[in-house]
């Protein structure tokens, strides 16, 4: 039976990463910073979700709080979307330079770096590339494909993590191996050699493990040494039973939670008396999150059953009901936690960092500026569809199938990922959709007139995909279409496959429409806004149907009529002073149509 575990007595004042060499250690179910119990009091935020330009703010945000350690997640795929080809550091992908402002802020890091992180992000952070060769076996070290790729990564991202460790100077006090892996697989083999390759790559740890009890419990995944975190679950007596004497922690407490598209609001949370309970015994704590940001561009992951039945795709917004929202302004939480911590440390919490400035401009009409059908890539003949990573290398974005029809009959599209339009001679038909949430029909087919002519009819499916799922067993989550079409019965065979992945080099060589005639669902719509002065905001796209939105080139990421989410947050970085153009793709849409501008996420 462990020794019962003793409380932390709070310090006057807590050791910081000064640039020295520390010592940290697990022992006696305690954190042993220097030889003395130290308590971790975390928070969670991913440098990927928030402007670089705000790093040091939600920082300082954070320990305004009382915390005294950022938890950090590094998404591999937001660093090497193409085998071999790595940007480690540009914009919001050098993680490198979030951990050393979170040491000058005098904060210690609890790193997690994968390779799989979950996050609600795209593929839980594996690079979709793997799913181009679809027999590969993910989260497996008996795959060696999936385990070169492994490695290739540790030794791009090592060499930055090492010398940034609490033994060297740094301020990253421990490593988790992998994230919720128990969720997933039980070989704990698979554990034990992902920790010997960071440990060969001079990254010695500690290390610990997060996850739910009762599956850690069932598979029997606990990696010996590690410290335990337990994923919103406070059994600590229990889970101390499988830890030994390594320390048992909240490794992941919830103050809020995830929203899917279609959800009837935006989740919240209510963490304060579990916060209460955590800071009383000494207990060291990971907030995850005390501030989400946002799911800019492609990244918003998404969720299915293990059958990939169920599916649902996370939200633009990474509020998560936060203390620190999306913006990195304080909420009610985190007035309420702030209170808590703050009775319970010894010394003087900090002020709070003024709040960034926002903008406010008035609504503004997008007109129609370019048809999607007037500008597609050269297709690609193909027998049936394929997914988009096989056919074309393509990790997100839309594609299009077409084939020329000699009858018409009843469609039905098996496995299509995620939401589709259909078309007859450019006539929009109907949508198909794979989520099934309220404001949308369950209807799994479309009817398709016979040709008027007899001369053959065009049909054409645009098929635009959400997130790949990242949590579970349903990680080989193709887009595209990944089954048979077939009318009246019959599978279609013999299509032309186009593929349009909205990147930038596309989005930036559209041309304007010559006349109106090209107007049918598919456009884009250009607004330019003037601004005095810039300032974070929202884009009101509640007016609109279903899409992306670009501001002067960014892409701040999908919008859709269901919600729960109708506004998109464009920070100030990406505004300028004067004149900003805003693209909006929409599927359905083809007239001018108004975007409101916001100061907050909803309300």
């Amino acid at each position: 039976m462990p020794a019962v575990r003793a409380a932390v007595a709070p310090a006057a004042s807590e050791p910081i990463p000064d640039g020295k060499h520390h010592s940290f250690a697990l022992s006696q179910q305690h954190f042993l910073l220097d030889g003395a119990p130290f308590q971790i009091r975390s928070g969670e935020m991913h440098p990927a979700r928030i402007p670089e330009e705000y790093w040091l703010h939600r920082i300082g945000m954070a320990k305004a709080m009382g915390l005294n350690t950022i938890a950090v997640y590094i998404m591999w795929n937001a660093l090497e979307q193409e085998p071999g080809v790595f940007d480690l550091s540009t914009g919001r992908r050098d993680f490198a330079r979030f951990i050393q402002m979170c040491q000058q802020q005098n904060m210690w890091v609890y790193l997690r770096p994968g390779p799989y992180v979950c996050a609600e992000w795209d593929l839980g952070g594996l690079p979709a590339y793997l799913l181009r060769d679809p027999s590969i076996r993910v989260r497996s070290k008996d795959d060696a494909r999936y385990m070169e790729a492994v490695t290739r990564y540790m030794d791009a991202v090592a060499p930055r993590i090492a010398p940034l460790m609490a033994s060297r100077g740094g301020p990253i006090l421990m490593v988790q191996i992998e994230n919720e892996y128990a969720s997933f697989g039980n070989d704990l083999e698979y554990l034990l050699r992902l920790r010997s390759m960071w440990q060969q790559r001079g990254i010695d740890g500690p290390f610990s493990i997060s996850d739910g009890l009762g599956q850690i419990q069932k598979t029997k995944t606990y990696v010996p040494g590690a410290a335990l975190g337990l994923d919103g679950d406070t059994d600590f007596a229990a889970a101390q039973l499988i830890a030994g004497e390594a320390p048992v922690w909240a490794g992941e407490a919830y103050p809020g939670w995830l929203t899917h598209w279609g959800d009837p609001d935006f989740q919240r949370g209510n963490l304060t008396a579990t916060l209460r309970q955590l800071m009383s015994e000494g207990r060291s704590f990971n907030l995850y999150v005390v501030h989400g940001g946002t799911n800019f561009g492609f990244s918003a992951g998404a969720n299915a059953h293990n059958d990939y039945s169920g599916f649902e795709p996370v939200i633009t917004s990474y509020d998560y009901g936060a203390p620190i929202n999306e913006r990195g302004a304080p909420t009610s939480d985190f007035h309420a936690f702030r209170k808590i911590i703050g009775a319970h440390v010894a010394h003087a919490l900090p002020a709070l960092p003024p709040p960034p400035a926002s903008a406010h401009f008035e609504q503004v009409i997008a007109q129609p500026h370019a048809c999607i059908w007037d500008n597609l890539p050269p297709g690609q003949h193909v027998d049936k569809p394929d997914p988009n990573e096989m056919l074309f290398g393509q990790n997100h974005g839309m594609v299009v199938y077409r084939k020329t029809l000699t009858t018409g009959g009843m469609l039905h599209i098996e496995g299509l990922r995620d939401y589709g339009t259909v078309f007859s001679q450019g006539k929009y038909l109907d949508y198909l959709s794979r989520v099934n949430k309220p404001g949308l029909h369950v209807t799994q087919h479309v009817d398709v007139p016979p040709p008027a002519n007899g001369a053959g009819a065009t049909l054409d499916i645009l098929v635009d995909s959400f997130g790949h799922v990242g949590y579970g067993q349903a990680m080989y989550d193709f887009k595209g279409i990944v089954g048979a079409v077939t009318l009246s019965g019959e599978e279609l065979k013999g299509w032309q496959a186009h593929s349009l992945p909205l990147d930038e080099s596309y989005i930036a060589g559209l041309p304007p429409m010559a006349d109106a005639s090209s107007i049918r669902p598919g456009m884009f719509f250009k607004a330019e806004v003037m601004l005095e002065h810039t300032g974070d905001c929202y884009l009101d796209m509640s007016a609109w149907d279903k899409g992306y939105v670009w501001v002067n080139g960014q892409l701040l990421g999908r919008y859709w009529r269901i919600g729960p989410q109708q506004r998109l947050f464009c920070p100030a970085p990406w505004l300028w002073r004067g004149r900003n153009e805003i693209l909006v793709f929409d599927m359905h849409r083809v007239s001018a149509t108004p975007i409101r501008c916001s100061d907050r996420l909803s309300g």
